[in-house]
């Protein structure tokens, strides 16, 4: 009988395997195969950006796979894809010496109403991969979206600050001044970052670095002040 439900095992295992969600190819049963991966290229192990004075790192650049996979978890229902974004915020993670420090992990909050209509946050499924690498934990209750806020793309600088303007909320009960890691998988021009940077300063919070997968080709060539 055992023998049976092994060949049965082998047999779903072969039908229903895994494609790669960039080449297609079945070889590695997986939704990113190694080739894939190796296509993303780092950047160098500085931050791209300060928010306040807080340091912004990014891992690559918001193009070509990369792109593809961001895309993929948060319009696409790609959710498998949430461990490969990980594993790339990790693999860059591990080359900054502030990765000796401990953090608490903070993806940056859904509105109610936008996280019924997804589903799911994407960060949070990428936080919580991330910190299976990390050993970090993670704390998805201090800040919360408390604002429908508009699609940030189509804004300019100005509106997505007056469109984030008091978006956020802390819940400072379960904070116990730790290390904060916020992350995103975007930086473009920094508003959502800075906002909730902001909201966490005005609540006397002030141990924070910020991380995104991606940044647009802009950050990766000079650092910027915001």
């Amino acid at each position: 009988m055992l023998r049976i439900l092994k060949q049965l095992s082998y047999l779903l295992d072969f039908i229903y395997k895994k494609r790669c969600y960039f080449c297609r190819s079945s070889r590695e049963n997986k939704k990113m195969c190694k080739k894939c991966y190796d296509t993303i290229d780092f950047l160098p192990p500085y931050p791209v950006m300060k928010i306040l004075n807080k340091q912004v790192y990014s891992a690559s650049v918001y193009a070509k796979n990369l792109q593809k996979l961001i895309r993929g978890i948060k319009y696409h229902n790609q959710t498998e894809l949430a461990h490969f974004q990980a594993k790339i915020m990790y693999d860059f993670w591990q080359t900054l010496p502030v990765s000796e420090e401990k953090f608490v992990i903070v993806p940056v909050p859904l509105h109610k109403k936008r996280l019924k209509d997804r589903k799911y946050n994407h960060m949070a499924l990428v936080a919580e991969e991330f910190a299976k690498f990390t050993g970090y934990t993670i704390n998805d209750n201090l800040i919360h979206r408390i604002k429908e806020t508009k699609p940030q793309y189509r804004l300019s600088i100005k509106e997505r600050e007056a469109n984030l303007k008091d978006a956020f909320k802390v819940d400072k009960s379960s904070y116990d001044g730790e290390n904060l890691l916020i992350i995103d998988d975007i930086l473009t021009t920094g508003s959502t970052l800075k906002a909730m940077i902001q909201t966490f300063i005005d609540a006397d919070i002030y141990n924070i670095t910020a991380f995104t997968t991606s940044c647009t080709e802009s950050h990766a060539v000079r650092q910027e002040t915001l």
